[in-house]
This record gives C-alpha cells, sequence and structure tokens, in this order.
C-alpha cells in the first residue's frame, strides 16, 4: 500500500472492490458508460463492440484514469466531446480532485475527439511527437469533415483535433501525487505514436489499439511486423491488469494478448504467401483459413479490409528486399 494511502484511498475502495462496475446513470439517448475498478485507485470504461454511430455517440474505445493524491490522469479522451464530458462525471462520482492530465495512446478519432473538454478544463495533454503529422494531414481533416455528418450532433462543427501541450519523443516517466505513470513509445505499430502507460504501483498497464481484447483489431496501415513485436513488449511488463483500446479489461495478459498476435501472424503468414507465389488478393482471401477467427466480434467488417492492407503491406516488404 503506498505510503499515502491513508489519507485518501478509503472513498474510492468503499464504493468500488475490485472489478466491481456501476451505470453512470443518464437522461439522453444513449449507451450507458460503466466505470470498472482495475487497481486500487485505476479505472476504465468501456466502449462498445460497434462501430460509431449517432446511436452510439460513438462511445467505441476504451478511456482508463488513475485516481492520485494530487489529480487524475485519464488515459485517451473518448470519441466525441459528450463522452469526455460524461466521463468527467463519472470521475466526480468517486473524486473532486482535478484532472491534471490526459495521456493519449494514439490519435484515432475514436480517442480523440474528446480531448477539447479536458483542455477546457485545464488538463496537460501528452502524446507522442509522431502524432504530429497525422494532425496535420488532409487524412485527420477529412475523417472529422465526415464525422461532423455521419456522427451529428456530437460531433459538430465545434468539435476540434487538439494537439499535446507535452510532446514525447521517447520513453519518459511522469509522476502525478507521487505516482509514477512510466510513458513508453512502441509504434510504429498500430500508429506510428502508439504510447503505453504503465503504473508500477497500480500494476495496471493501458495498452491502447495495440491490444484488442475479444474482437478482430482494425489493422488499417499499420506496421503489423513491428505490432507482433510490441505485443512481446507488452507481457515484458508486471501488470496484473491489462486495459486494451477496446474490449474488457485483461487479467490474464499472455493469453489475451497472444490472440491478438495470433491473428496478426496469421495475416502475415497467409497474405505472404499470396504475395510470395504472385496469387491474386481475392483468390488467396477465399482460399484462407479463417475459421480461428470467424466467430470473434467485428471480423465481418474488419477482416476482409485487414487482410487486404496486409497483403499490400507485404507487397511493399517484398519491393524493398529486391
Amino acid at each position: 500500500m503506498p505510503r499515502f494511502a491513508p489519507r485518501w484511498w478509503l472513498a474510492p475502495l468503499l464504493a468500488l472492490t475490485l472489478n466491481a462496475t456501476w451505470a453512470q446513470p443518464s437522461t439522453e439517448a444513449g449507451p450507458p458508460m460503466r466505470v470498472e475498478q482495475v487497481g486500487p485507485h485505476s479505472h476504465y470504461v468501456q466502449g462498445l463492440t460497434q462501430l460509431g454511430s449517432t446511436r452510439n455517440q460513438n462511445f467505441i474505445s476504451n478511456a482508463g484514469f488513475v485516481i492520485t493524491p494530487a489529480g487524475v490522469v485519464v488515459v485517451d479522451a473518448l470519441g466525441s466531446p459528450r463522452l469526455a464530458e460524461r466521463l468527467t462525471q463519472a470521475i466526480r462520482q468517486l473524486t473532486d480532485r482535478p484532472i491534471t492530465h490526459v495521456i493519449v495512446t494514439h490519435y484515432h478519432a475514436d480517442h480523440i475527439y474528446g480531448l477539447q473538454h479536458f483542455k477546457q478544463l485545464g488538463a496537460q495533454i501528452v502524446a507522442h511527437r509522431a502524432s504530429r503529422e497525422y494532425i496535420q494531414s488532409d487524412t485527420a481533416r477529412l475523417r472529422l469533415e465526415a464525422s461532423r455528418t455521419d456522427l451529428a450532433p456530437w460531433i459538430d462543427d465545434q468539435t476540434r483535433i487538439v494537439p499535446a501541450d507535452l510532446w514525447l519523443d521517447g520513453a519518459t516517466s511522469l509522476k502525478v501525487g507521487g505516482v509514477v505513470f512510466e510513458l513508453t513509445p512502441v509504434g510504429p505499430s498500430h500508429t506510428p505514436e502508439d504510447l503505453t502507460v504503465y503504473v508500477p504501483s497500480e500494476k495496471v498497464l493501458f495498452a491502447g489499439d495495440l491490444f484488442f481484447h475479444g474482437r478482430l483489431p482494425f489493422v488499417g496501415q499499420a506496421n503489423s511486423r513491428q505490432w507482433v513485436l510490441s505485443l512481446d513488449r507488452l507481457l515484458a511488463f508486471d501488470a496484473k491488469a491489462v486495459v486494451p483500446g477496446h474490449g474488457a479489461v485483461s487479467t490474464d495478459p499472455k493469453k489475451d494478448i497472444g490472440t491478438t498476435r495470433d491473428y496478426l501472424k496469421h495475416l502475415r503468414q497467409s497474405m505472404g504467401d499470396a504475395v510470395e507465389n504472385f496469387v491474386p488478393f481475392d483468390e488467396a482471401y477465399d482460399k484462407t483459413d479463417w475459421s480461428a477467427f470467424a466467430a470473434m466480434p467485428m471480423f465481418g467488417p474488419a477482416n476482409r479490409m485487414n487482410a487486404y492492407n496486409t497483403y499490400l503491406l507485404l507487397e511493399q516488404e517484398a519491393l524493398g528486399k529486391k
């Protein structure tokens, strides 16, 4: 137990036992936001295993927070300003300490459209410097413009992409109220700016979208070779609980992270064989055995796109070897 614990830990622990959950009351249409305790002072909310929509306020990703004597450190900001407000309301059920920092694991829309709410509260935003290129890109601008239509009214003309106040170039430690947060860049993997957040005193690891628990990941333009290696790095942390970017917390990281790793390896093996043997993508996809993953949530929306992007990546890798 930390030395400062007797002064501030009783309230949250009396309210929540480890792994207990409660639903935040809501007077508006939208999914409930449930807070789950994953460490003595660490919590997270779990997004839905769906695509973002007006019905779910773009609540499809996870966010975490750690209560320290000096304030609250939030990990990721959720997919709309309204969701960030609701997360703040949930935090206020446990503590009135200020939200001092928001650590961004990566700058995908479902994790960062809530940042402006926390910025208005005075929180310092921390992210890896590699995300600056994306923030300034046409891809980010066009995604936001489309979201203002597709996700209205939760994303509107007032929604903006908020840059970090503190850009990280490498691994660093952040200390808030005596609690140490180890921030480790592990990209380019899912994104160029992937950042993990480990809290040694809690034995809790926030893994961002390196780890999708209980569902298929969206691979996109990811560097899947590096991603596989990064998953091995996750297992090196002495974590009793690993909070993924999507899906439920894992208390068996070796098994659960292994599922994401096995899927990425299967993509690379099957599509790599096709590229090496000059098999067209459609033919390769139809001949590949997907049975080990076909029952997982998001297989329909994600798998073919994941396979195609991996096929293109491995074509590039093959050309680079020549």
